[in-house]
């Protein structure tokens, strides 16, 4: 604990933000056209259907995800009930997560499975590998994180294998 307190704010000299309380998880997806993939002999392990940013009032942080989901979602041609799974990066404002989880009804068994970004500080790869491992025979997941200054983004996998 002694060394965590002795940690300097990362962006203000009296901001709270240090590298003992931010994600620190480190992953890396590869996203190919499937004919390259398939060239190239790589197992398709998800196909990305959508992908949606939105900007929302910078005044409250963390909220993003609960509109660049339905915006994803849209273009995806689906709905909030069509996903088996929500992985919402929730690491800095788990407020936001909540909000996300309320304002969109999402089912809380279905969001964060696994354990979301503050309980093993997930980065948005990690979310993205999280709904392809989840044990429950996902076909489509949206990965989502707010974003500084008000914004949220969301992308919609489908899990064609599992």
């Amino acid at each position: 604990m002694e060394g965590l307190a002795k940690l300097k704010p990362a962006f203000k000299d009296c901001g709270s933000t240090t590298a003992s309380n931010t994600s620190s998880g480190a992953a890396a997806v590869l996203l190919a056209w499937r004919s390259k993939a398939e060239e190239l002999g790589l197992p398709i392990l998800g196909v990305l259907r959508s992908c949606a940013v939105v900007g929302v009032s910078p005044d409250v942080m963390g909220i993003g995800p609960a509109y660049a989901i339905p915006a994803a979602l849209e273009k995806a041609g689906l709905t909030v009930n069509d996903m088996d799974i929500f992985e919402i990066n929730e690491a800095i404002v788990s407020q936001g997560a909540v909000y996300c989880v309320e304002k969109l009804g999402i089912p809380p068994e279905k969001m964060n499975p696994l354990g979301g970004a503050v309980a093993l500080g997930l980065t948005g790869a990690q979310q993205v590998i999280s709904c392809e491992a989840a044990p429950h025979g996902v076909a489509y997941g949206v990965v989502s994180m707010c974003v500084g200054t008000g914004m949220g983004a969301a992308a919609v996998f489908e899990y064609p294998g599992n």
